[in-house]
């Protein structure tokens, strides 16, 4: 049995590297809450309206993205579309969709802050658009503290603060942990770059792993020794392999939750009415209390045998109208311009935890601090996270020693980038 559901999923990912026949247009899709279900149904309609092109969603685990479509890139290969987070290290495989579209300056106008987030370093290419903005940030079990006695901790509050609050948390409601972080490098440089980190050097290029980024990663360690942390998060996984506590947290095992604010759909779904919970933006360090912004990108695959129909699903998929829809029903921040400046989003929701959850990270996005601004357009971003998550989990397995890991990590840093050039 095992090696017949390995099998599958070895076609399965075969099918999707061949791309798409002739009119045909294959979306390589991932899912973190219910836009799964909403995109079928905008494609749904898109098909309705335009008979000629038939559209295959894939909706594959998160896993698949980051791990398997870089190397079907690589080979000249992959869907027609791809829902994708690591954006500007594969930007040189994304299709100018400059002379597919029907109006190029509507793109730039409504989806050109983002931009270069998604090309390469340089270039004016229209390849994409955010299907979504994020900002990292916490998320509180507003219930067990309530139930412990203990106040949750207000604005300016550190992470030593929430940290102490949310461990007596713990002790009072016999929670697994105080909180987690998920694994992913990405999650945990907000926290760095508050306490002084910096990723890009004056060149461009990654800088070596400063005393900021030390600070809070020594903390973080700290706290996993000491049992505060769930390290089942992050020693559960090898490599750069991702993994949320997003379960961990809607189970009502921890009393703080440092994710972002693509969970509130999921939070919500879940959660339901079992407890209420808030949005807490990020903690802050020595020198903010910064997250850090991100989003996942819908972009056109340069190995596409058919741009024109890509370019048509492309352009449906981006209409105002259709933006706005996508967002309320998946409640995510939209990233157009045109459906930001006229507000007024109705969210698809009753309930009464979401809209807060929302208007916090809002509020939350203008504690981002300048350095943690420059990360989502840095071709090396992705090589930096990877580098950091998986020396990290090792020195939390016990495996290396902490004052090894910033040699292993910066040089882990420099062979990626060797390899790249």
């Amino acid at each position: 049995m095992r090696k017949m559901k390995t099998s599958l999923a070895a076609l399965a990912v075969g099918l999707m590297a061949q791309g798409a026949l002739a009119g045909d247009v294959r979306v390589m899709w991932y899912s973190d809450g219910v836009e799964g279900a909403v995109i079928k149904d905008l494609l749904d309609r898109f098909m309705a309206e335009n008979p000629d092109v038939n559209v295959i969603l894939d909706e594959v685990p998160y896993s698949v993205v980051q791990e398997q479509l870089q190397v079907q890139l690589e080979a000249g290969q992959g869907p027609d579309i791809a829902r994708v987070t690591n954006i500007k290290a594969l930007a040189d495989h994304w299709l100018d969709l400059t002379p597919h579209v029907a109006d190029p300056d509507y793109w730039r106008e409504n989806f050109g802050a983002q931009a270069d987030w998604m090309r390469p370093d340089g270039s004016d290419a229209i390849t994409g658009f955010m299907t979504q903005i994020t900002l990292v940030g916490g998320f509180a079990n507003k219930t067990l503290f309530e139930q412990a006695g203990v106040e949750m901790p207000g604005a300016g509050a550190t992470w030593d603060d929430w940290v102490e609050a949310s461990a007596r948390v713990m002790e009072s409601q016999g929670t697994v942990a105080a909180f987690a972080v998920d694994r992913s490098g990405h999650r945990i440089s907000g926290p760095n770059i508050s306490y002084g980190g910096v990723y890009i050097g004056d060149d461009g290029m990654p800088a070596p792993v400063n005393d900021g980024t030390k600070d809070f990663v020594g903390k973080l360690v700290d706290w996993t020794e000491q049992g505060l942390h769930l390290k089942d998060v992050w020693v559960s996984a090898s490599g750069s392999t991702y993994r949320a506590a997003a379960d961990d947290f809607i189970n009502a095992q921890l009393p703080f939750y440092y994710s972002g604010s693509w969970q509130i759909a999921n939070l919500s779904t879940k959660i339901g009415d079992l407890f209420d919970w808030v949005a807490t933006g990020s903690p802050c360090g020595t020198a903010g209390c910064s997250g850090l912004q991100g989003g996942a990108a819908l972009v056109a695959i340069k190995y596409t045998e058919n741009a024109e129909e890509v370019g048509k699903v492309m352009d449906y998929l981006a209409q105002e109208d259709v933006v706005r829809e996508f967002s309320e029903r998946t409640l995510f921040l939209p990233g157009h311009k045109g459906v930001n400046a006229k507000g007024g989003l109705n969210w698809d929701t009753e309930d009464p935890n979401v809209g807060a959850a929302l208007d916090t990270f809002v509020a939350a996005a203008a504690d981002v601090l300048p350095e943690a601004q420059r990360l989502p357009a840095w071709k090396w971003g992705s090589a930096y996270y990877g580098a950091l998550v998986t020396r990290i989990s090792q020195v939390m397995a016990g495996e290396l020693a902490l004052d090894e890991a910033w040699a292993r990590i910066d040089s882990d840093i420099a062979e990626q980038v060797e390899a790249a050039q």
